[in-house]
């Protein structure tokens, strides 16, 4: 799919029945040459809902009043690390809201984690200037998501009132410079997103070349100024998933908590239209529902052995299999392969 344009992704964007399961059984097909069956397993630490910042969509932004807001010690975030390792964790994805107050205690908990245990950690955690990146590097942080969530950069302004576009990709562009694996992605039907938006989005990520694409649907938050708006269908999810595989090839692209949240079978079947990770929560169940960027989100209940137990079944009934290592990108081994449709 070395040319494909923004007007033919947008019209496989709406593709519907037959025409959807075509793309997505190709995406799968291209995932399992690349992969094989395998599904890369990270654990997500949310550690502070703690945030400055105030876009629209975010159940954590900062005039949420009503939210209790957290920040897990440092002792406790290395015995969290421990715990996930001995589990068969082998990637951890420490998450917050941006605050730079504990970036000091990031470096210790990164070199805590590399000194102790062969695994790999990715960050998520905003944006920050040059200095601070290079210092989680040189402390051992294999990883960066920054999501940029669109890329019109009318609609991104307007949904990220404290933040600027070029900023942000200057960010993405710096992490790649150090060296980190770098990930971004976008979230599906937002309200004035279009589906010449959502193609240009793959487009974005294909120039720029991104290790990982973390990408799922908008879910309206109540405390948010986008409460009342409607969710996209989950078909356009899948195709937006699947075309994100055939154009990017080989990125990897998580099954998100927010697809199970909107659909029962949600991860099973992105796992199904290629997606190859999966991230469940590994958050200790106390600070769960303290951290919810959409309402209704799965798994808040359940501790984190529970939380393992059932990752592995929805690994299992999409036909997959789940693997404890690293999951490092793959290197392009294909050449592009174009899709007939």
């Amino acid at each position: 799919m070395k040319d494909i344009t923004i007007e033919q992704l947008s019209l496989m964007l709406k593709s519907k029945g037959e025409d959807s399961e075509l793309i997505r059984k190709k995406a799968n097909s291209l995932t399992e040459k690349i992969f094989g069956r395998n599904i890369y397993l990270r654990g997500i630490i949310e550690f502070s809902n703690l945030c400055t910042k105030d876009c629209l969509y975010c159940g954590i932004r900062r005039s949420n009043k009503n939210l209790e807001r957290y920040t897990i010690e440092k002792e406790e975030i290395k015995d969290i690390i421990k715990k996930s390792y001995n589990d068969g964790f082998r990637t951890v994805v420490l998450q917050s809201g941006e605050v730079p107050v504990y970036d000091r205690d990031l470096t210790e908990i990164i070199e805590y984690t590399k000194n102790n245990f062969d695994m790999a950690i990715t960050l998520s955690v905003g944006e920050r200037k040059r200095k601070v990146y290079y210092e989680w590097k040189r402390a051992g942080a294999d990883r960066f998501l920054l999501r940029i969530e669109t890329t019109n950069r009318k609609l991104f302004k307007r949904l990220h009132p404290d933040d600027d576009f070029d900023l942000r990709l200057k960010s993405l562009l710096t992490l790649k410079e150090l060296g980190y694996e770098t990930g971004t992605g976008v979230m599906i039907g937002l309200p004035g997103q279009t589906y010449e938006d959502l193609a240009k989005d793959i487009l974005f990520f294909k120039l720029y070349d991104f290790d990982m694409l973390g990408v799922g649907p908008f879910i309206p938050h109540h405390q948010t100024p986008l409460k009342d708006e409607k969710v996209i269908d989950f078909e356009t999810v899948l195709n937006f998933i699947a075309l994100l595989r055939l154009v990017t090839i080989n990125t990897n692209i998580p099954a998100t908590t927010s697809m199970a949240t909107l659909e029962k079978e949600g991860r099973e079947k992105a796992l199904n239209s290629g997606a190859n990770v999966i991230m469940p929560n590994y958050t200790p169940q106390k600070y769960r529902e303290k951290y919810l960027l959409y309402d209704n989100k799965i798994c808040v209940k359940e501790d984190e052995s529970s939380t393992l137990k059932i990752t592995e079944e929805v690994v299992k009934r999409a036909g997959k299999k789940l693997v404890k290592e690293r999951g490092d990108r793959r290197e392009k081994l294909l050449t592009d392969i174009p899709i007939d449709l």
